[in-house]
């Protein structure tokens, strides 16, 4: 079969409005419980059945009598009145008789003996009785139509008499995920090619968080007719139909065609990025949309066109994303082609809100899990400079960005170590991590991006860990360091060591594969030293370019057979299996302000990262040296 191609390049906005004019949503009404009409909303106006209270009752324990034999009764004149005779006795909420029209708190009686109770004071008509329809009239509203029902809601609808409510209904969504290599999640053992099916578990879980109820139908192969009668079903069982993969333009994404052969196709490729290969059409008069399979370009279909049409079908709200303004730490190059959605992380620091660009890749759902907000880049701007301000669209709370520690610089396990500890010791702290390197986090300290930055820098010259780069990088700041472990750098080589490494020389001399990290880090400063100690010429290391921003990335490579080896840390090889042939010592520290030493999270950090939790979570990992921890030098 020939290969297919986009249809179209709509924009953003002009395919939403094209889309939602050629799909017609009718919302459809549903009678339900009202006990069980939480977060539905009203199709009509709800009006009270009855009043409530619907009798004059008591609003406190006491006597109900006529308020005129009350007359005259003060602390100088008691007055003596007798059970059965004068007044009834009654607790909160009982029902008032026709003959009596107020009550006196229990508390205002001096008790007599013989059925008799005598009072100082008078009381007015009504006092102490709530009236009938005091809180809700018989046929007044309740609550408007188009109203989303609140705890409350049901509270005063009960009360009313109202014990069943009509709601626009849930919209049903089919949700279909296609092609070969897919496989149910927990399948063993995993093939090389198979891939996890979760995002059609994630879209059942955002479909529930929109306000549908989701259908999700098992894999489906890449075979042109099962696809089609897959489809087929969906469309007459529900009410929207999402299908997973198959949206591009290659060989076997038949998901265009197969929509247009059943019904129509309005849309296949928007100028947004990622998600531009979308595909948005109808059967009969039922939406239905073709969502790329990379998982990011899914969320962000998802968001901006799947969320529209539920909450048409549902009576919701658009949702409005909370915006802030806030800083970019570093550049972002982008596309004339197309509305491009960056994952963001933030975090204030000082008086400025950072924004640091996560991976852009389209399969990365780590940059969403990890993602604070969204930063739109216009289709009309080729990318936005270092220090701009620019507005984020937040995914998190406020508060919780407000109380992050922002930390950048290099990567270790022990970050999310710290981070799980922070939050588990203290509920209110998070700690969010940037794997940009050592020097990385040298630069983001001098220009005020970060609390603290992660740093294992060796001296070329004297050997030294640290601190004549921070004396030299940040002479203009005032920076201490946060002592945090001391661990073993070394070779990591799948297990039996099979090309019988023993040093770095003999990396270059068995022409071995390499795999590095990234430029700045300072593992592979560490590698340049041992590199220039030995003159061997990094341009001879095969693998020398290749970067990754991990210790584990650099593990899984190795471990995958993409590598011979590569230079980490201890703990990483031991996590992924591997054996390590140890080069050095190091020393792993954290640079900070100065001037962030008081702030109560950083305190928080420190008692972390000396507590025996943390230490014992070494232990277990191996490799380190703890036992200056937490200690603070002042530079």
């Amino acid at each position: 079969m020939s290969q297919n191609i986009y249809l179209s390049n709509y924009e953003f906005e002009d395919a939403l409005e094209f889309y939602f004019s050629k799909i017609n949503i009718e919302k459809s009404k549903e009678c339900i419980k009202s006990e069980e009409s939480i977060d539905r909303i009203t199709a009509e106006p709800i009006y009270s059945e009855i009043s409530s209270p619907f009798y004059n009752s008591s609003a406190m324990d006491g006597i109900a009598l006529k308020n005129e034999i009350t007359l005259g009764a003060n602390e100088k004149n008691h007055k003596i009145l007798e059970e059965g005779k004068d007044y009834i006795v009654v607790d909160t909420g009982d029902p008032i008789p026709k003959e009596y029209d107020c009550v006196i708190m229990v508390e205002d009686l001096i008790k007599l003996a013989d059925n008799k109770v005598e009072i100082y004071k008078s009381a007015a008509s009504f006092q102490n009785i709530r009236p009938l329809g005091e809180d809700i009239v018989e046929n007044s509203l309740i609550i408007p139509s188009g109203h989303k029902i609140r705890p409350v809601d049901i509270g005063a609808m009960l009360a009313g008499g109202v014990n069943s409510v009509e709601v626009y209904k849930k919209p049903l969504v089919g949700i279909i995920p296609t092609g070969t290599e897919l496989v149910e999640p927990g399948t063993t053992p995993l093939k090389i090619g198979d891939i996890i099916d979760f995002n059609s578990r994630t879209f059942a879980a955002q479909v529930f968080q929109y306000g549908g109820i989701a259908r999700r139908y098992s894999i489906v192969k890449d075979d042109y007719e099962i696809i089609k009668t897959t489809i087929k079903k969906a469309v007459e069982e529900c009410d929207i139909v999402l299908v997973n993969a198959g949206s591009s333009a290659g060989r076997e994404d038949f998901t265009s065609k197969v929509i247009g052969e059943l019904g129509e196709v309005y849309i296949h490729g928007v100028a947004i990025k990622p998600g531009k290969p979308v595909i948005l059409g109808k059967i009969d008069n039922k939406p239905v949309i073709g969502i790329p399979g990379y998982p990011v370009s899914a969320y962000i279909i998802m968001e901006q066109f799947v969320r529209r049409i539920i909450e048409e079908f549902s009576g919701e709200k658009n949702y409005e994303y909370k915006i802030i303004k806030g800083v970019l730490s570093r550049r972002i190059m982008s596309s004339l082609k197309h509305l491009e959605f960056v994952r963001v992380k933030l975090g204030k620091v000082g008086e400025k809100l950072i924004v640091t660009p996560l991976n852009r890749g389209a399969g990365a759902i780590m940059s969403l899990v990890r993602a604070d907000g969204i930063l739109e880049v216009p289709q009309n701007i080729e990318g936005i400079e270092s220090g701009t301000e620019v507005e984020v669209k937040l995914l998190k709370d406020e508060n919780e960005i407000n109380n992050t520690i922002v930390c950048i610089g290099s990567h270790d396990p022990i970050l999310d170590i710290v981070a799980d500890l922070i939050h588990v010791q203290n509920k209110e702290y998070y700690l969010s991590s940037a794997h940009v390197g050592s020097m990385g986090g040298i630069m983001a300290l001098k220009n005020s991006e970060t609390h603290i930055a992660p740093i294992h820098m060796l001296d070329m010259e004297t050997g030294e860990y640290n601190k004549s780069y921070i004396k030299k990088y940040l002479k203009d700041k005032d920076i201490a360091l946060i002592k945090c472990v001391k661990r073993i750098q070394g070779i990591m080589v799948p297990k039996g060591n099979p090309n019988k490494i023993a040093s770095i020389s003999d990396i270059w001399s068995k022409k071995l594969k390499f795999v590095n990290r990234q430029r700045g880090a300072g593992t592979r400063l560490l590698l340049d030293y041992n590199l220039k100690r030995l003159n061997i010429n990094p341009r001879e290391i095969e693998g020398y370019s290749r970067e990754e921003y991990t210790h584990l990335g650099v593990a899984a490579a190795v471990a995958n057979g993409d590598a011979d080896c590569g230079l980490g840390i201890y703990s990483a090889a031991i996590m992924m299996g591997l054996e390590f042939i140890p080069v050095c010592n190091e020393e792993y520290d954290i640079a900070i302000p100065r001037e962030f030493l008081e702030k109560p999270m950083i305190k928080e950090f420190i008692k972390v990262i000396k507590s025996h939790e943390f230490k014992e979570k070494l232990d277990y990992l191996g490799g380190y040296d703890y036992s200056e921890a937490g200690n603070i030098i002042l530079l």
